[in-house]
């Protein structure tokens, strides 16, 4: 038996992107047992993965040391006698626990000089290694060795009674296809196309007898609220009603997801649903979803991808100019009958 820990990302798209290292592990090591040490509120995707032993909660907010903590956790996880850890953060906090757990082999980019606490150091070329799921990926290998292309797609288990079970507790029975908004982005506004184009999106979704559900956290209460306002009671707002688990079965249940570059468009992505992938500040050169099922829009502005949270020039035309025609016209109707 081969006993990995892996060390999660705190987003959750990123969480997704790391499936197909999790596949290649388990390609390399037969006998694998992965354990993933992950934020809480990423759990729920680690939950849907195959691959992954146990989900294990990381008690540690964004930029928390807590020495003491650590410690405590890293005596736990040492019990579990794991033959390797990979690292799949770049701070040098994220590789404290697999150090202090004494874990024979620990893998991992630089990062933040982290010499010492890994011990299996792989210098991350950029050129090389232009996506992020590739980036993870490569640590399932020896440095160097090529990875397998295409990468493996993300694929995300759907209990059906549980889906079935969502459905109910909401009140949705759909009678007709369901078309799935998520127009949120955690990273900030420069990445979310407008509310208004949402909402004349909806409706003419509704006019091609497809019901319009609108999902996103707590944080994207308001915007799901001014969409439902903007299209007249054309969409099911959801937004920061459901959790994490709720919204994937939700998602599940679709038959077309419109989303922003987004923790649910991985998701969505990783549910293999035909998917409308929206990119503005931010780019499908780093971060695209792993489905076949998707189409990605963006327009290749001058000063786009930025990647800043707010647009820095003010005109937001990265997604100011991707227009609800284009939008809509990249739907393919016909294979989400």
């Amino acid at each position: 038996m081969h006993k990995v820990l892996a060390v999660a990302p705190s987003w959750v798209g990123d969480t997704v992107l790391a499936q197909p290292l999790f596949k290649l592990l388990h390609g390399k090591f037969p006998d694998l047992v992965l354990d993933v040490l992950a934020p809480q509120w990423t759990l729920p995707v680690l939950k849907r993965m195959p691959e992954v032993r146990h989900a294990i909660a990381s008690p540690f907010g964004h930029g928390d040391l807590k020495l003491g903590e650590r410690r405590r956790l890293a005596r736990e996880l040492a019990a579990e006698h794991y033959d390797h850890a990979i690292v799949l953060p770049n701070s040098l906090k994220s590789a404290l626990v697999p150090f202090l757990a004494g874990i024979p082999r620990r893998t991992g980019y630089l990062g933040e000089l982290r010499w010492g606490l890994l011990n299996d150091v792989r210098r991350l070329d950029k050129a090389a290694l232009p996506l992020m799921a590739e980036r993870f990926a490569a640590l399932a290998g020896a440095p160097g060795e090529p990875l397998p292309q295409p990468l493996p797609d993300a694929a995300l288990r759907v209990d059906e009674n549980s889906r079935l079970s969502v459905l109910r507790k909401f009140s949705l029975q759909p009678w007709r296809q369901v078309a799935v908004l998520c127009p949120g982005a955690e990273y900030g506004p420069a990445k979310r196309w407008p509310a208004k184009y949402y909402a004349e999106l909806a409706q003419r979704l509704e006019s091609r007898l497809c019901e319009v559900w609108i999902l996103g956290s707590r944080n994207d209460v308001k915007l799901g609220a001014e969409i439902a306002a903007l299209c007249g009671g054309t969409c099911r707002d959801l937004c920061g009603k459901t959790s994490l688990d709720e919204a994937i079965d939700l998602l599940a249940s679709a038959q077309l997801v419109v989303s922003n570059d987004s923790g649910l468009m991985h998701v969505a992505a990783g549910l293999a649903k035909p998917l409308i992938a929206l990119y503005g500040s931010s780019s499908p050169a780093f971060t695209p979803p792993l489905s076949r099922d998707a189409r990605l829009l963006k327009l290749d502005l001058p000063c786009s991808p930025c990647f800043k949270r707010v647009c820095p020039l003010g005109h937001f035309n990265c997604m100011m100019q991707l227009t609800v025609d284009r939008v809509f016209g990249a739907i393919e109707f016909d294979k989400i009958r």
